[in-house]
């Protein structure tokens, strides 16, 4: 699909949209005039078209370089007036939370919205944390749509809300919702505003101590607001099914989409409490329709969050409908949801029985599938990097080191034979755990962190850990983009957001500046060069900088294919002595073993030569 078409298509018109392309065309049609993120999965495909589009939207968008400096960024540009947007998955709200906390604190003059896109099942995350749970921390509404079409139009509505309240809301999607597609009807899009004026007022957004115990009782008084508001919402809707319904369910996100379906596989009837504005809950709405029912249960993902307050508030109330939940209905607080799961739970407690009737016509399959975990491309100059590292461990006879890793590609060092993945927290973690165990062990330890990742939150563990006087070696991999997510601008580019030029700012540089003892720079393709320069960290005092840079292999391979210059290697078969050194060491997924000799799939090889350089018989060459 041509991303222009989000903006250019006019209301009434449809397209086919993920819910991220969805959010974008919500945020359009809101009028927003500045956007900022840092990319995380689910989240981003909302930056890759905000960053084609912008310029002929009309709209200021950045990649910042975390999610604090893309919320503080959109929170500024609100208090000027102009209706602002940022993104991001929903670890990244931990990051920006000791903004996110303040900004419900000083409101906001004009639109401001904050979406978080959860990851139930942590299909791209290091956890599956509900956070659902900051939008009750911070004292914000709450927004949550089940489909691409409720993506767009809830963002132009929480638009509203957060002028209405003139306070930040929170709108959490899921990884379904986010990369579901649908038809989306577009509605019209408000004039896009990119300047605004900021009038001073001290009181108003200067949270000192005096200001803020004000600001304190200000928000809750806004929050009784949203409450009231949450009430009467249109975001919020009854869905009858079936005939004569004794039991209500109340449910929202993408338990709603399930609850659909498990409803219509079993052929029960139900009513439906489908919530969009999910916080403050609508309780005297929720017990108003308690009344209709002989029974409620609550249907959510992740944690039992509306179940408690449902609870909480009919016990108070004396409501007499029994509410039941997680525990009631066996439903998992741990991953996300899906048809079967609450089919067979929603059958359990109507009697139903339920059959699999898509497993009585699949065949079982005659031997287990093998499994297939995730590995470094094909050509990816992290295999070099980690290859260099374990050359020299062993060439030195060091004891085995404990290896400090991030959030990136290269987290997938883990992975026999490199194995150099001990401890991980968190983005930019590496650097502050490797001076953790500097401290309280002996052994030797290394650091791995990746260009984007530095800038987003390595910057300020590494001046710790160089004025702490820490001893480790630090490998910053520089691959020239962020590409796990996508390969996004970063500050170690030479160019920005929408591709335009923007100054670079060299790690090299950098790292000096903060007095690392040690920097070398090394070229990953290139291994023996790249093992004496691990050689001479090891042996360094202090913290040993190696810069590993090399583009990315999927960059460098497109950049092959506009040129029409290819190459790929070979194996002799013949000279080949079937010692499978180049399978061991490199575990390229180019490479496999046929008949005790190693063989190279052409069709993946993108021609790194690593393997060729580990090769002790000298039998693998380039392809003529």
């Amino acid at each position: 699909m041509d991303k222009h078409v989000i903006v250019e298509g006019v209301g009434g018109s449809r397209e086919l949209l993920l819910g991220n392309e969805a959010a974008v065309r919500g945020a359009l049609e809101a009028g927003i005039g500045v956007a900022a993120s840092y990319p995380g999965t689910p989240s981003s495909e909302i930056g890759d078209v905000l960053s084609t589009i912008a310029g002929a939207a009309g709209v200021y968008f950045e990649y910042s370089a975390n999610e604090k400096v893309a919320l503080e960024v959109a929170a500024a540009a609100a208090a000027c007036g102009v209706r602002s947007f940022t993104f991001m998955k929903h670890v990244g709200l931990n990051v920006a939370a000791d903004s996110f906390m303040t900004t419900a604190y000083i409101g906001t003059k004009a639109g401001f919205v904050i979406l978080t896109a959860d990851d139930p099942s942590t299909h791209s995350s290091q956890n599956e944390q509900d956070n659902r749970y900051y939008a009750r921390l911070a004292g914000v509404p709450l927004v949550e749509p089940s489909n691409p079409q409720e993506v767009k139009d809830f963002m132009v509505a929480s638009f509203d809300i957060s002028e209405q309240l003139g306070m930040p809301v929170l709108f959490r999607t899921t990884t379904r919702i986010s990369h579901m597609r649908a038809d989306v009807v577009f509605g019209d899009r408000r004039p896009a505003v990119a300047k605004g004026e900021f009038v001073k007022d001290a009181k108003a957004y200067v949270p000192v101590p005096a200001n803020s115990l004000r600001m304190h009782v200000q928000l809750l008084a806004r929050m009784d607001e949203a409450r009231r508001l949450s009430e009467t919402s249109g975001l919020t809707r009854v869905v009858d099914i079936g005939q004569q319904p004794t039991i209500g369910i109340v449910t929202a996100g993408s338990a709603f989409n399930y609850v659909m379906d498990a409803l219509e596989q079993m052929g029960a009837s139900a009513r439906i409490l489908k919530l969009g504005f999910t916080y403050p809950l609508p309780l005297d709405r929720i017990r108003e329709f308690a009344g209709t029912v002989e029974q409620l249960l609550v249907v959510e993902e992740l944690e039992p969050l509306m179940e408690q307050e449902i609870k909480a508030d009919f016990l108070s109330h004396r409501i007499a409908t029994p509410v039941l939940g997680k525990e009631d209905l066996q439903i998992s607080r741990a991953h996300e949801l899906n048809v079967d799961i609450v089919t067979k739970c929603l059958g359990r407690h109507f009697g139903i029985a339920v059959t699999d009737a898509a497993a009585a016509t699949v065949k079982a399959w005659p031997s287990p599938l093998p499994l297939r975990p995730p590995v470094l491309c094909a050509g990816c100059p992290h295999r070099g990097t980690y290859m260099a590292v374990r050359r020299a461990i062993r060439e030195l006879a060091l004891p085995e080191p404990i290896f400090a890793s991030d959030i990136g590609c290269y987290t997938l060092g883990i992975s026999a034979p490199f194995s150099a993945a001990d401890y991980l927290l968190s983005m930019g973690s590496s650097i502050g755990i490797a001076a953790g165990f500097d401290v309280a062990q002996d052994r030797r330890v290394f650091a791995f962190i990746g260009d984007s990742t530095f800038f987003h939150a390595g910057l300020s563990p590494l001046a710790s850990a160089v004025h702490n006087k820490h001893r480790m070696v630090v490998t910053i991999l520089d691959n020239r983009t962020t590409a796990m997510t996508g390969h996004q601008s970063n500050p170690s580019m030479l160019t920005g957001a929408a591709g335009e030029p923007a100054p670079a700012i060299s790690i090299e540089a950098v790292v000096k500046a903060m007095g690392a003892s040690f920097v070398r720079t090394i070229n990953p393709y290139r291994v023996e060069d790249a093992t004496a320069a691990y050689r001479e960290a090891i042996q360094a005092d202090g913290v040993a900088i190696i810069v590993a840079k090399q583009i990315c292999s999927l960059l460098l391979d497109r950049a092959k294919r506009a040129k029409g210059v290819w190459q790929t290697f070979r194996v002799d078969a013949e000279r080949c002595t079937g010692c499978l050194t180049c399978i061991h060491e490199a575990a390229c997924p180019a490479m496999y073993v046929a008949q005790g000799h190693a063989v190279i799939n052409q069709d993946l090889c993108d021609g790194c030569s690593v393997c060729s350089q580990v090769c002790p018989e000298h039998v693998i060459e380039v392809k003529r």
